[in-house]
């Protein structure tokens, strides 16, 4: 198994940001691809970002370039989620998903392979 433990969603105004974790418990995050996805009210969940293992080359949803960053601090065993300039469309549940196969690459900013998800952190931006 592959725990993951999300934090740093809240209430925020349009134009904030926020800064999202992703902390591995018991496994060594730099080993694993590990993506974010989101859900909104009453929509689907989609992805938002994936980060390969080792190189930890990440990609971004393309509509999100610009004001989401994806990154990991291999110290911390963390992976976190940079969001700035925020709107109310961005407003969900964001969960930090993983591939539970060692040494994952990621394609695109869909974690297709992962199969591992935190309980989600939420996110709310409010006007």
């Amino acid at each position: 198994q592959l725990p993951l433990v999300e934090s740093g969603g809240g209430l925020v105004q349009p134009g904030g940001s926020l800064r999202l974790s992703c902390v591995g418990t018991g496994f060594t995050m730099k080993y694993y691809a590990i993506g974010w996805f989101r859900q909104a009210p009453g929509k689907e969940r989609e992805g938002v970002s994936c980060t390969s293992a080792e190189d930890g080359k990440t990609y971004v949803a393309d509509s999100l370039k610009g004001r989401v960053t994806a990154s990991r601090d291999d110290d911390e065993n963390a992976v976190y989620l940079q969001m700035d300039s925020l709107k109310p469309e961005d407003t969900g549940v964001y969960f930090c998903v993983a591939d539970s196969n060692p040494l994952g690459q990621c394609s695109g900013y869909v974690c297709t392979s992962c199969d591992y998800s935190g309980q989600g952190t939420e996110v709310t931006v409010y006007s």
